[in-house]
């Protein structure tokens, strides 16, 4: 009996949900068909459906490894010694697929198959939820450290991080003149005049 390698069975997978996701961005989910998505990543038909048995499982997969990498992302900034410092790292860690312009116009995508697939809809729900929790527990750090203001409720201000993140991929898929470094770098300043105690200067 064959033994599957863990290694490169996630390689593998991972490599066939970045070009699924490059033919959802160029041509939405309805449009987009196995063939394409086989195309894109080199493989036959056979070898796609040995990972996901649908087109709708693989659209779906996507955005669970997503749920996954937020939750790794998160451990690590649940270790960084300045849980302000994490809360920012991580802004820009959310932020950086847009660098590839097709990513926003996955948003797009994903907007609209949530407002007619309840599950999917339920899907992204979590990940959000999960994702302003960890930041949530970031933000009580720095607070109690005296990092950020301590007046503001900490599970409002990460739903409000989650929503301004969710709002630079609504902004690029619209914003002819996008830039991701100017976005982000607003986005942060923000954040920090929203949130961040400035030192005394006695």
């Amino acid at each position: 009996m064959r033994t599957v390698d863990p290694v490169r069975h996630e390689a593998k997978r991972r490599h066939i949900l970045n070009a699924a996701a490059v033919c959802f961005a160029r041509k939405g989910f309805e449009r987009t068909t196995v063939a394409e998505i086989c195309a894109e990543a080199g493989i036959s038909s056979g070898s796609l459906f040995h990972y996901f048995p649908t087109k709708r499982s693989v659209f779906v997969a996507i955005f669970e490894q997503d749920g996954r990498d937020n939750a790794e992302r998160l451990a690590l900034a649940a270790e960084a010694d300045d849980p302000w410092q994490a809360v920012l790292d991580l802004v820009d860690s959310l932020a950086e697929p847009l660098a590839e312009p097709r990513m926003a116009r996955l948003a797009i995508e994903v907007a609209a198959h949530a407002s007619r697939d309840d599950d999917f809809a339920a899907l992204l729900f979590h990940n959000d939820r999960e994702l302003a929790a960890g930041l949530a527990d970031l933000l009580r750090r720095a607070a109690a450290e005296g990092r950020i203001d301590g007046s503001v409720d900490p599970a409002l201000a990460a739903s409000w991080i989650v929503n301004l993140v969710d709002s630079l991929y609504g902004r690029a898929s619209f914003t002819a003149d996008f830039a991701l470094e100017d976005e982000v770098a607003m986005l942060r300043l923000i954040l920090t005049r929203f949130l961040l105690v400035e030192p005394r200067k006695d």
